[in-house]
Order: structure tokens, then C-alpha cells, then sequence
């Protein structure tokens, strides 16, 4: 019997001892791959295909993949799971990439075993989310996993490129206490929002029920902790004009801006135009991107204390509680 033997040039490359260019292109996919089945999921839901598979893990009773009768639907939420494999895939390989910086970078593992525990858990409540026929909480449950999903393959892209070591905040107290601020209302403002869609008119199936909100008014509700949003990262903009550029602030706070300046304006053109549903997806995939821009700016409020990480010369001053 012939015996498959792994080349051991693959093994380092594919579980190196140091963070490699392959290790980094990893953290990319793993932000992409998450951001992008968003994106996809939205697709199933806006285009009426939520019960296109009418049962789960199955597509039908005897199926396990769609069959000719179920139409375009089926595809469109068959397609949809079998995207889950993608992202289980590339977490793995985003894991094995860090697995052996255990004993030094211990949360780079942990980060990304913990993105594909919850790609698995994701899969489960999308499975409960067809069970009971697209109920609007199951299915508002189901967009904030995404969130979170996002938000911790951000955090560990970041961790990727940081230096390694303790950590120790490089901005003053007020603009760290603003900047986690601003993350409450990032988080208010998407959690009004999923209440928002679970009132409106997108439910993935005709049938699906509604929270029976009023969408009209939740829409009001929805641009409060926006705007807050907005006023917010306007001072952790201006702020970052006065910290050293080595922080990279600046050019993180000016992306979260730019994503809220864009999120608002289709948020702002969907309303007027009565919801279409290309604006409507744009929207959901806004929303988890500028979750992954919240959490680059605030990962970035600390830098590596290590005298030995950056040049002397090059290094932001530390700020004590006191500061």
C-alpha cells in the first residue's frame, strides 16, 4: 500500500514557526470570508430564497442538495451553506497558521479557534433559523454571530501585524474612553438595526412572520445611535490629528469615518426609495464592516510596550491612567 507523504516544506509553510506572509494572508481571509457570506446571506433573505431548502442539514426530506423543483430559491440557500465549508476551511487554515506561536503569541490561536467555533455554532442557528421557518429574532440572532464573527477575525487580523509583548495604551484616557464610547453606539446602532429588518418588508419567505414593530418609527430609532455613531468618531478623528502618526490612528479613524459616511447615505437613499433590495444588501454588508473598522480603532488604542518592537525614536508616548 502506498503510503502520502507530506513534503516538510509544506508543514512550515502551512504551520510556520514565525508569523509569515502566509499567516497574514490568512487574517485577510479570514476578515473577507466573513465579511462576504454576509453578503451572501443577505442575497437568500432579499431575494425570498430563506425556506429555498425547506428543512436543514437537508435540503428536502431525501435530498441533501437542492433538486430541480425548488428552482432558483434552492440554489440561492443551497449555495449559501455550502459557503459555511469555505469559512470552516479558512479558519482552519488561519488556526494551523498560529498554532504553533502558542507558547508566544497565545491569542492568535485562541482568536481564530474561537472564529471557527462560532462559524460552526453559525451554522446550527442557521439550521434552527429554517426549523422554525425564519422567525425574526432566530434570524436577528443569526446576523449578530456574522457581527461577531467580524469583529474577532479583525481582532486577530490586527494581533497579526502588532508586535509581540505586553501592551500599553499610546492615546490619552478621554480619547480611549471615546473611542469605547463610540463602540456602544456601533453596537446599539446595528442591534436597532436587525430590529428594524425584522419589522420591514425583506423576511425571506412571504410566509415568515414579522416582529411587528413599526417600521416607520423604528427607522427614526435606528438614525439616533447613527448619528451618535457619527459625532463620536468625528472627535476620535480630530483627535487623532494630535497623536503621533506612528499610531496609525489617524488613518484607522479616518476609514471608520468613511464607512459610516457611506452607510449613512444608503441607509438614507434605501428609505427614500422604498427599500430595493441591491441597497438593502449593501447596507448589511456596511454594517459588519464597520463593526471590523470599530474594532481596528480600538485595537489600536495600545501598542507593544517592548523597548525592542519599534525604533526609540518611532515610539508613541504611553499615557497612565492619571493622563
Amino acid at each position: 500500500m502506498s503510503q502520502v507523504r507530506i513534503r516538510p516544506g509544506l508543514i512550515e509553510t502551512v504551520m510556520p514557526r514565525t508569523i509569515t506572509r502566509w499567516t497574514r494572508v490568512m487574517g485577510w481571509l479570514l476578515v473577507i470570508t466573513n465579511i462576504g457570506i454576509v453578503g451572501t446571506g443577505g442575497l437568500v433573505r432579499l431575494t425570498g430564497s430563506g425556506m429555498g431548502c425547506e428543512t436543514w442539514p437537508y435540503c428536502t426530506a431525501e435530498s441533501l442538495v437542492p433538486t430541480p423543483e425548488m428552482g432558483v430559491h434552492g440554489l440561492i440557500e443551497f449555495g449559501n451553506r455550502t459557503l459555511t465549508g469555505v469559512l470552516v476551511i479558512v479558519a482552519l487554515l488561519a488556526f494551523l497558521s498560529v498554532i504553533r506561536l502558542r507558547a508566544t503569541r497565545r491569542e492568535l490561536p485562541v482568536l481564530s479557534f474561537l472564529v471557527g467555533f462560532g462559524i460552526i455554532v453559525q451554522a446550527v442557528v442557521g439550521g434552527i433559523t429554517v426549523w422554525l421557518h425564519l422567525h425574526p429574532s432566530i434570524v436577528g440572532l443569526h446576523y449578530l454571530i456574522s457581527a461577531a464573527l467580524v469583529a474577532i477575525a479583525t481582532a486577530f487580523l490586527v494581533r497579526v501585524y502588532a508586535a509581540p509583548g505586553p501592551r500599553e495604551r499610546v492615546v490619552p484616557r478621554w480619547y480611549a474612553i471615546t473611542a469605547h464610547l463610540t463602540t456602544v453606539a456601533v453596537t446599539v446602532t446595528v442591534v436597532v438595526g436587525i430590529l428594524l429588518t425584522g419589522a420591514g418588508p425583506h423576511a425571506g419567505d412571504d410566509a415568515a412572520a414579522r416582529n411587528g414593530l413599526d417600521p416607520i418609527f423604528w427607522q427614526h430609532v435606528h438614525s439616533w445611535p447613527a448619528y451618535a455613531t457619527l459625532a463620536l468618531t468625528l472627535v476620535l478623528v480630530a483627535g487623532a490629528l494630535r497623536l503621533p502618526r506612528t499610531s496609525g490612528l489617524r488613518r484607522w479613524t479616518g476609514l471608520l469615518l468613511g464607512v459610516e459616511l457611506v452607510q449613512i447615505a444608503v441607509g438614507l437613499w434605501q428609505a427614500r426609495t422604498g427599500l430595493p433590495i441591491v441597497l438593502v444588501n449593501i447596507h448589511m454588508v456596511l454594517a459588519v464592516a464597520l463593526v471590523a473598522a470599530m474594532v481596528t480603532v480600538v485595537m489600536n488604542l495600545k501598542a507593544s510596550a517592548s523597548p525592542d518592537a519599534r525604533r526609540p525614536e518611532l515610539r508613541e508616548p504611553a499615557y497612565t491612567d492619571a493622563s
